[in-house]
């Protein structure tokens, strides 16, 4: 026998679960915003979270192991705190708060993912579509509730990409941009901070506007960034120097997403630019697992929706009519893909 080998990894990942959900309940629990600013005793905190006794050592000693939360001392009287980590992203008072998408994730994506088997034997979605055969942006533009749960996760996710966009992306050639599924209008009021000389559209269907607006209302840019709305399926693109894309391609078959990039195409001046932020998965198809993942999360949404490699995104572009194109690397498995008229 191979004394060498080492199976370590292969039951960090077929365990990976127990980590998961400890993270996705601690958010659902919201510990890191109940522990805000303050250290708590595992007693008292257990006590404010509504924890039975049996289970909080083991639960907030698992998040110290897993480097979620700092415990001072040891014992019963030990105290536990945020990481400055936790503090920054899961505190739902922080501005730079990213919990929402593992809200999402523990109330419905966890639970799709056990049919991860069926979805790859049936090429068929695995989520609410399942159960009331309905189309999954159908069912979620149904309620409010869902729908604000929705964009909020999506917020969190694409916060720090639409950033990185606004920093290293160059606008300074640009008048004026649309963002094309902008729900609550993050990329835009994002870029119009950045770049004051830029006049941005944030253009989604009629049920989200009134969310977007309120939001762009709360960052004081109504003056600069302004909401349309309609469907980019039937109607045409409001004309811009720069259209953007934020995770939207990946939600749909190939089809469509031709079309979608035909439409912004005919949006866009010559010399325009045409900007899809996704996680791109690398052209050889080896290193970007978590967009080889987010492609199998797409086949359970969506069944025939999937994520691209940058040389997938220039093959449609081209066909389209589009001159050039450049990747640029956003953060972390997250890059934009350029095409340029």
């Amino acid at each position: 026998m191979n004394t060498k080998l080492d199976a370590a990894q292969i039951l960090k990942a077929g365990f990976g679960f127990w980590e998961s959900k400890v993270l996705l309940t601690a958010v659902e629990l919201e510990v890191f915003t109940v522990l805000s600013g303050r250290q708590m005793t595992g007693e008292d905190l257990g006590s404010k979270l509504g924890l039975h006794p049996r289970g909080i050592w083991d639960f907030f000693d698992a998040l110290v192991a897993l480097g979620f939360l700092q415990r001072e001392g040891n014992g019963r009287e030990a105290l536990y705190s945020d990481t400055e980590e936790t503090a920054f992203y899961l505190d739902k008072n922080s501005d730079a708060y990213i919990g929402g998408i593992f809200e999402m994730c523990n109330v419905r994506l966890y639970k799709f993912w056990d049919d991860l088997g069926t979805a790859l034997k049936t090429g068929q979605p695995q989520n609410e579509v399942k159960h009331s055969q309905k189309p999954i942006f159908e069912t979620l533009y149904e309620e409010t509730p869902r729908l604000e749960q929705f964009i909020g996760a999506m917020m969190g996710m694409s916060r720090a990409n639409f950033s990185a966009l606004a920093d290293k992306f160059d606008f300074s050639r640009y008048r004026t941009l649309c963002d094309v599924g902008g729900a609550s209008g993050l990329l835009s009021t994002l870029v119009a901070k950045k770049h004051p000389h830029t006049r941005c559209i944030s253009f989604d269907l009629p049920a989200v506007e009134p969310i977007a607006s309120k939001a762009i209302a709360r960052e004081g840019l109504s003056d600069r960034v302004q909401t349309a709305s309609g469907d980019f399926f039937k109607d045409p693109l409001p004309k811009a120097d720069v259209i953007t894309m934020g995770m939207v391609l990946h939600d749909w078959n190939l089809e469509k997403k031709k079309q979608l990039i035909k439409s912004a195409y005919a949006a866009l001046p010559k010399g325009g630019a045409f900007v899809a932020v996704e996680n791109l998965i690398d052209d050889a198809r080896r290193e970007n697992a978590f967009g080889l993942l987010m492609s199998l999360n797409m086949l359970i949404e969506c069944g025939d929706a999937f994520d691209f490699s940058g040389a997938d995104f220039w093959q449609w572009c081209k066909e389209a009519g589009f001159d050039r194109y450049e990747v640029l690397h956003l953060a972390g498995p997250c890059s934009a893909a350029i095409a340029y008229k």
